[in-house]
């Protein structure tokens, strides 16, 4: 595969924003994905592994672990999305695996989040949750001090986002 086309992938996550006419937070990935045709499962699975998503019989399928914070679930489900958004070929062939929250169920190189599919995967996902126009709205055109812990909390809790989710996305405005 090419390099990561992080920009491409934002690009691709506020098309659906606009496609959708979200406009306030939280946005509604579970409606998003089963309005697609893409069928949302959840399911208890190993606690290192976040999500998987393939295409089976022209079918797309989204797996989450529903052990993990539903915070955490709307993560993966937004980057499972991508995978189907941004790498269908990919997915078609073989069942697309996630371990962890950004990284891929195959080698080390994976889990260091360097992986082009992941790299763009996560950049739609932190797209979709946190669009980068309603975080400025939200931020009512101030800033917010990433050492603010209650001010981050509060930020993740409108978006329905992890603080950690928040703050990283906060870090690459």
């Amino acid at each position: 595969m090419a390099d990561a086309d992080p920009d491409w992938a934002r690009a691709s996550a506020r098309s659906i924003l606009r496609e959708y006419g979200v406009s306030v937070p939280p946005v509604p990935v579970e409606r998003i994905i089963k309005s697609r045709k893409i069928v949302l499962q959840y399911a208890p699975l190993d606690e290192d592994l976040s999500g998987m998503a393939y295409i089976k019989d022209g079918v797309g399928i989204i797996g989450v672990n529903a052990l993990h914070h539903p915070n955490r679930q709307r993560f993966s489900a937004a980057h499972e999305l991508a995978h189907h958004m941004l790498h269908a070929p990919v997915i078609s062939q073989a069942v697309h695996v996630d371990k962890g929250i950004r990284v891929l169920f195959r080698n080390d190189v994976s889990a260091l989040g360097t992986e082009p599919m992941e790299i763009e995967a996560n950049a739609f996902a932190s797209e979709l949750l946190i669009p980068g126009d309603l975080l400025a709205a939200a931020l009512e055109g101030g800033g917010v001090d990433l050492e603010d812990e209650a001010a981050i909390e509060a930020l993740a809790r409108r978006f329905r986002v992890s603080p950690a989710a928040m703050r990283f996305r906060l870090t690459r405005w």
